[in-house]
């Protein structure tokens, strides 16, 4: 029996497919890990890539894309539309038996996968460029990504039950495009049509019931026209043409993606127009300013989308530079790790803090990331994924990733709603090589993190808590010392902190505290705790004095109204730290919300370039 097979120009662009869909795939996966409560990805960790994991997402998307133009364009020229053709001929064949069922379910297959196919394409580009990439957009991404998996098998099943082992080996049987038939001539066929009338005249039918006479065929005429000899047609390859249009829509893909970068302006004003930090939005120079829209998804919390719309205003006068972030988050989040006395003891409330993860008991956060890269995907250079990203230091506690970089420092910005935050200062941190574990963090007992750390300098907060080890049972392990300070008057405190609602999705009211200064405590003492009825509440968090050093350089004010956070923040344009990336055009942002969660933030995949009047 003759083996089957299959025209080239189908074998190439399906395993070119095949190879890129797993590049995206694999690296998608890795993507997906950072996703809450998608970390079971990680049990294929051996399998996923850990080094230009978004690049390599993005470069196989464009060559999905390519490839998807060249197919459509292959089909077309190469006159292979019946393979996929779904008309009402083939759909009655869903009702039928053997080859002809096979043949309809392998044409409905196909258009499940170009349907699916498109739908992964447009929700990619859309999450790319920051279009509408919300959750609904990321979920369809997510569920297409399984359909087409589903699809592969499908497909394996379907060709092998139409023609066993030979039908699936054809696809690794090259074979030329068979010609296209002659295209018609309406002319040359209408000359055909008169020679023969005039070789073969139709005879006239006689009267109803007459003898029909018999006559010879009349003679060819000698001047009978000969029937023409067919010219050659020029036909273009099919498969060239295809791979022109790729690489084509390719290069005006890349093109697009290089022309179409975001940009913040920041504008420039006098230093008597410089906005007075107070989390009031109505100050003259934010009411004259455009603001820089997007969506940022994938976080965690936010009414369990995970998504929020990121608005950015800036101006700038010659020595400072002064921001306006206003963001969506549907409640005002102030409880940061409390402490509730119980019958037997106090407890610190949290659910994933102990492995560096709490998506509970946290305040609400905002972060500001600066870098000189020029790279399209800067996550690349700051962010690597995987459970064990570093081979020599300990792995993360949580199965996600770890920032740092290569060599370098970026720099980083974090405001918390409570500590620090409502004293007017923003942390100031950076991201650069990875450091040397601690002996805690070599142990497990607290996590890793990495290259991230905080500038030099000192803080004005602390937890009320404290972590050691224990190795009381021959074995280390985490133990919590809480707490650290009790309130002088617990009624004062109970009611700075405003309606006691210890459900981590219901907001705090307006003008509520869940910090505790200094000169409002006292040090723990057992005679102390005796004063205090079970069911207390307390807050997680201490604070004191100012910030210092590095760590000083970023002044900030916020306001939590109707779902939304305003955060003004002023650092000066240069401030001379290693740590620190000056403010000037050319440099990348990225920004990121925080719902209630330690660690995990929105995030948005294209970088803002920053323009400085």
């Amino acid at each position: 029996m003759r083996p089957r097979r299959t025209d080239y120009g189908t074998i190439i662009l399906h395993w070119l497919f095949v190879a890129a869909f797993a590049v995206a795939l694999f690296s998608g996966l890795r993507i997906a890990t950072e996703a809450p409560d998608r970390t079971w990805i990680n049990l294929f960790d051996v399998l996923l890539p850990r080094n230009s994991v978004w690049t390599a997402h993005m470069q196989a998307a464009v060559v999905l894309v390519a490839l998807t133009l060249a197919y459509i364009v292959y089909v077309i020229k190469a006159g292979l539309g019946r393979r996929i053709q779904l008309d009402r001929v083939r759909l009655r064949g869903l009702f039928g038996r053997g080859q002809s069922r096979l043949s309809a379910v392998n044409a409905c297959l196909y258009w499940i996968f170009f349907v699916t196919m498109l739908a992964l394409l447009v929700s990619g580009g859309l999450l790319y460029f920051g279009l509408y990439s919300g959750y609904d957009v990321a979920m369809l991404h997510w569920v297409g990504t399984w359909v087409i998996l589903a699809f592969a098998v499908l497909h394996v099943v379907t060709h092998y039950k139409s023609g066993g082992a030979s039908q699936l080996l054809r696809i690794f049987r090259p074979a030329p495009l068979p010609a296209p038939p002659p295209r018609l001539d309406a002319v040359e066929l209408l000359n055909l049509l008169m020679e023969q009338q005039a070789a073969h005249p139709i005879q006239p039918r006689g009267d109803f019931g007459a003898d029909r006479a018999t006559e010879a065929d009349p003679a060819p005429r000698e001047n009978a026209r000969k029937a023409r000899s067919k010219s050659p047609t020029l036909q273009a390859n099919a498969f060239v043409v295809a791979a022109a249009v790729a690489i084509t829509g390719a290069s005006m893909i890349m093109a697009a993606d290089r022309m179409s970068v975001d940009h913040l302006q920041i504008h420039r004003i006098t230093p008597a127009e410089a906005p007075t930090l107070d989390g009031d939005t109505s100050d003259r120079a934010w009411r004259s300013v455009k603001p820089f829209a997007l969506i940022t998804g994938e976080g965690g919390n936010f009414d369990g989308k995970g998504e929020s719309r990121i608005e950015i205003r800036a101006v700038q006068d010659g020595t400072w530079a002064y921001f306006l972030f206003t963001w969506e988050d549907p409640t005002r989040s102030l409880k940061h790790l409390p402490l509730v006395k119980e019958a037997d003891g106090w407890h610190l409330l949290r659910t994933g803090y102990d492995i560096g993860d709490e998506h509970d008991y946290n305040e609400d956060k905002f972060s500001v990331l600066l870098t000189t890269s020029d790279g399209t995907l800067a996550g690349d250079r700051t962010f690597h994924a995987g459970p064990h990203p570093i081979p020599n230091a300990p792995a993360t506690m949580t199965g996600r990733g770890l920032h740092f970089t290569e060599s370098g420092y970026v720099d980083v910005w974090q405001w918390k709603a409570t500590s620090g935050g409502p004293t007017g200062w923003m942390d100031d941190a950076h991201i650069g090589p990875p450091v040397d574990p601690t002996p805690m963090q070599a142990a497990n007992i607290i996590p890793y993190r990495g290259g991230f750390a905080p500038d030099p300098g000192t803080v004005n907060y602390r937890d009320n808590f404290t972590v050691v080890a224990d190795t009381a049972d021959g074995t280390t392990r985490s133990r919590l010392i809480a707490p650290l300070r009790l309130p002088r008057d617990v009624a004062a405190m109970a009611a700075a902190m405003g309606n006691i609602d210890l459900d981590p999705n219901h907001g705090e009211s307006e003008g509520a505290r869940w910090f505790m200064t200094e000169a409002e405590t006292v040090p723990y003492s057992a005679d102390a705790d005796a004063q205090l009825p079970i069911g207390t509440v307390i807050p997680g968090v201490i604070v004191d004095g100012e910030f210092s050093g590095d760590r000083a350089d970023i002044r900030c004010a916020a306001r939590w109204a109707s779902g939304h956070w305003a955060l003004e923040v002023a650092r000066r344009l240069d401030t001379g730290s290693e740590y620190d990336v000056p403010i000037r055009s050319g440099v990348f942002m990225r920004v990121a919300a925080f719902d209630h969660s330690q660690i995990r933030h929105t995030r948005h995949v294209r970088p803002i370039r920053i323009e400085v009047e």
